[in-house]
């Protein structure tokens, strides 16, 4: 167990067992005198919210570490391929440094530099950063995007990609052994296009800091280019309308199911179960809950019929059975919806198999030294493409607030 992490899981055990305690208490005042003290209540509400604090944490911890070690073996295989003595693959991505480097805190790039960089940016007045660069930036807005680590990523270097589908089906019947067989017919295939669509960042620098460190320079632009874009992109793969935007699981035109959770203001454990009973068999191998932290908070306090919880913490929280609800895993997305009526809080389904996020790695970035000149600061304009949509709606679901 890594140092970072174990913090986090004992506050997580901690504020679960003071929470499970609480809510104990609480549930025996409404056994026994039909209602539980408004003072014990918002104390068990207070606990559930910070187990949920907490859960998203460790959520964000297994991410980042995952992401990490990701990034520890391409830096393997980039310093090994950088060892060799002058091959064509080294000296291209120095070259490319090299430029970038110049290009930002000058504006300059010599001849020999300039073919190094890419030369298919289809925008006007722009460089595109260096492919090791541009993976930091990827790297961290999976880490803030939950999204990403559930869903089907691809990546193209064209405007969209156009995904085969089968949009009708026939039927078979059964025929007696001289009976005349007829055409079944109804089976029907189609195209659905998924657009890489555009994002844009602005980021000012001062001057002074452009020619006093060109390392922070870079570590300053990812986090502030990162940022932007997750939080964009984030809410997009939720709720994007998919009008110059990908479009999100949750939008209605993206064609997928609900199920009513059996009340008009609030989720029940009932709900809850029969939400993962509308999902075909097929997909709960790899299904998954996902909503929002508050969501969360008020999920822990459900009980079944038979007065059991259907949220299990796992064995030691990092090893042995793992952390389920009603048996399913499940990832906490801060873009979710709230519960309110007709609100829809809860998705549930194979989220690789369902949706498809597009991405077109390269990311340009133009510089522009005139615009906040009198403030002492050099403008960069920062800009990438990304598209997503629902390609298999009846793979996941939705829970709707409504009786």
């Amino acid at each position: 167990m890594s140092e970072e992490i174990k913090p986090i899981l004992e506050n997580l055990g901690k504020s679960f067992s003071d929470f499970k305690e609480e809510n104990e208490k609480r549930l025996s005042e409404i056994e026994s005198k039909g209602h539980a003290d408004p003072l014990l209540q918002e104390k068990v509400d207070k606990l559930s919210e910070e187990v949920a604090k907490n859960a998203e944490m460790k959520q964000t911890v297994e991410i980042q570490k995952k992401n990490l070690a990701e990034a520890e073996e391409k830096l393997s295989r980039l310093e090994s391929t950088l060892a060799r003595p002058e091959t064509a693959t080294s000296k291209s991505v120095d070259l490319q440094m090299k430029a970038f480097g110049s290009y930002l805190k000058k504006g300059q790039v010599d001849p020999e530099e300039t073919k190094a960089l890419y030369e298919s940016d289809d925008t006007l007045g722009g460089f595109y950063a260096p492919t090791e660069y541009v993976t930091d930036l990827i790297k961290t807005v999976t880490e803030i995007s939950p999204i990403r680590q559930i869903a089907r990523v691809r990546q193209t270097d064209k405007r969209g990609i156009e995904i085969p589908k089968r949009t009708g089906q026939f039927s078979a019947s059964f025929v007696s052994e001289t009976a005349t067989r007829s055409e079944t017919t109804g089976y029907t295939t189609g195209m659905m296009s998924i657009d890489a669509h555009e994002m844009s960042a602005i980021v000012d620098i001062s001057q002074s800091l452009l020619e006093d460190s060109a390392f922070n320079l870079e570590s300053e632009m990812a986090t502030e280019f990162a940022e932007r874009f997750a939080l964009l992109e984030g809410t997009s793969f939720v709720s994007g309308n998919g009008v110059g935007k990908p479009l999100g699981f949750t939008d209605t035109t993206a064609g997928v199911g609900t199920t009513n959770s059996g009340s008009g203001s609030a989720l029940t454990a009932n709900g809850l179960l029969d939400l993962v009973y509308a999902v075909k068999s097929e997909y709960l191998g790899n299904a998954r809950f996902v909503f929002s932290r508050a969501t969360f908070a008020k999920i822990l306090q459900l009980e079944d019929g038979e007065g059991q919880k259907i949220f299990h913490v796992g064995l030691n929280l990092v090893s042995g059975a793992p952390t389920t609800l009603v048996g399913f895993p499940y990832t906490l997305a801060t873009d979710m919806p709230a519960i309110g009526g007709s609100a829809k809080p809860v998705a549930f389904g194979d989220f690789s198999r369902a949706y498809t996020i597009l991405d077109r790695i390269n990311m340009s970035v133009l510089r522009d030294p005139y615009g906040q000149a009198t403030a002492g600061n050099i403008r960069y304009v920062a800009r990438k493409r990304v598209g997503g949509a629902v390609v298999l709606p009846e793979a996941i679901r939705l829970q709707n607030i409504s009786a």
